[in-house]
């Protein structure tokens, strides 16, 4: 299969440094041979021995050589008039939940350490598809829960700007390989802000997609799955809709999948178009800190409202917004759906007393919860679930409301201690959960609702901060615009190498 994806850079500039260029770049490179996929992959592995030993963001690394040799055959592909897609030669490694032909998927438990699947997920068979080279696999907390990246297998994955501190999760590896050049884009997963949350400390990009627009399937049960899936993180808004482009699109096998495919999101150029334009008239609530009811430390807010004024600085309308519903009872109903998720899925390991105590305690707290529910409490929190999405939907311009976006912080907190499980207290009030700091990423969640976690700021410490960008049913395509168009204010330090 032919395609096009030629873009003119300097020959003499890739030379010297192949991995600074962004996903979209490096593609245009190869694509016009400029340079071929063995240096490409050269480059990323020599970046690799450079950087990782001291950040353990990428595990599971294959053989050098026999990625040089598959890096070998795409340039004779390409030397036949052959591309596979746009990521054609791309070294990628997929996080390490996600299952991997041929390749270890430990999803970072002492359970899993020997295992090697014989099928693909989903958006990582479209993605081998779409060209990419598996190298490895990015790492991740222990079952994927927590927004701290550490596990028994692997150890803990530490912040590019301080490595003393951590680079937030589930996605942590991904974040951490992006912001040090490491790969030129990756796939993460998001069920609380895991695709949000370190994007934010890590100063990329991470973008949560509608509920099916990047379908799962993983076997089981595909209808209990309505608050987590796949999707995209790049440096670039630009890298992230074309790796949304590559992961999305209905499957036959997958009942919730959204039907149709983004293919405005297929090429380069067509991304370019779509994602041009301004900010100006776009209104945006500001949540803030939901009337005080989320614990938040000192310098977040103020960070997130420096890029609400850029926003406005492009015409953006900043209004303060609120949510009229409960939200303590939300929490409660988020509470009892993540617990009977989590309960279906390790409760059954709990039975045996020599596998439970290789399972890290919060996800056995999250399970003997779930265990203890009733169908009474189930079908509580799915009826405010429901009434939650029918207010949130209300306050959008498709819908009649009155924004285009709703804005949040990625997180209450700054990236704290990588020797702390996860913050006991925030600003002087106890959190009462290992995740009620990260509480601040459900509201898109479990909604279904597309959310960008966007390059905000940094603190005195120099530490990132994130945005988050919400936006209306299914509008991921408008969310990534006036991602692209808030990303063109920002240059400043938002394109830095970690």
């Amino acid at each position: 299969m032919r395609h096009s994806f030629a873009h003119s850079i300097p020959w003499h500039a890739v030379v010297v440094n192949i991995t600074a260029f962004d996903a979209t770049e490096l593609s245009g490179a190869i694509h016009d041979r400029s340079v071929s996929c063995r240096e490409v992959m050269s480059a990323y592995l020599d970046r690799i021995d450079a950087r990782n030993d001291a950040l353990n963001a990428i595990v599971s690394l294959r053989d050098r050589d026999e990625l040089l040799a598959e890096s070998v055959v795409c340039d004779d592909e390409l030397d036949r008039g052959i591309s596979r897609g746009w990521m054609h030669g791309f070294p990628h490694a997929v996080k390490d939940l996600a299952e991997t032909k041929g390749l270890l998927t430990t999803k970072g438990s002492p359970l899993l350490k020997e295992f090697v699947p014989d099928v693909d997920a989903l958006h990582v068979e479209r993605i081998r598809s779409a060209g990419a080279i598996l190298i490895g696999k990015t790492n991740v907390p222990e079952f994927g829960l927590g927004s701290h990246t550490f596990n028994p297998v692997f150890g803990a994955t530490v912040n590019p700007y301080d490595s003393t501190k951590v680079a937030g999760g589930s996605s942590g590896g991904a974040a951490v390989a992006l912001a040090t050049r490491m790969l030129p884009v990756a796939d993460g997963s998001d069920f609380m802000g895991s695709l949000r949350n370190p994007a934010g400390w890590c100063n990329v990009v991470g973008f949560r997609p509608s509920f099916g627009r990047v379908p799962l399937h993983y076997g089981g049960d595909s209808y209990s799955t309505l608050c987590v899936t796949d999707g995209p993180m790049g440096r670039r808004v630009i890298d992230v809709a074309m790796l949304l482009g590559t992961q999305a699109g209905w499957d036959v096998r997958v009942p919730t999948a959204l039907p149709g495919t983004l293919d405005e999101l297929a090429s380069p150029q067509s991304c370019r178009m779509h994602l041009q334009g301004s900010l100006s008239g776009v209104r945006i609530g500001w949540l803030g800190d939901l009337g005080g009811h989320l614990a938040t430390e000192p310098g977040i807010f103020e960070t997130c409202e420096r890029a609400l004024q850029r926003m406005q600085g492009d015409g953006a309308v900043v209004v303060p917004a609120s949510l009229d519903v409960d939200l303590d009872a939300l929490w409660t109903s988020w509470l009892h759906n993540r617990h009977a998720y989590n309960a279906a899925t390790y409760g059954p390991l709990l039975k045996s007393e020599a596998i439970a105590a290789q399972i890290k305690e919060e996800i056995r707290w999250e399970a003997e919860s779930g265990l203890s529910l009733t169908a009474i409490d189930l079908q509580r929190a799915a009826t405010t679930r429901t009434a939650f999405y029918e207010q949130i939907v209300s306050m959008f311009v498709t819908a009649g409301g009155d924004f285009d976006l709703l804005a949040l912080p990625t997180a209450q907190v700054w990236p704290f201690d990588v020797e702390q499980r996860w913050p006991a207290e925030v600003d002087g009030r106890a959190m009462d959960t290992y995740h009620r700091w990260m509480e601040c990423t459900i509201y898109a969640s479990y909604a279904g609702l597309p959310a960008i976690s966007m390059p905000a700021g940094f603190s005195s410490a120099g530490l990132p901060a994130g945005i988050q960008l919400v936006g209306a049913p299914l509008a991921d395509v408008d969310v990534l615009r006036c991602a692209a168009g808030y990303e063109r204010l920002i240059d400043d330090f938002s394109v830095g190498m970690a």
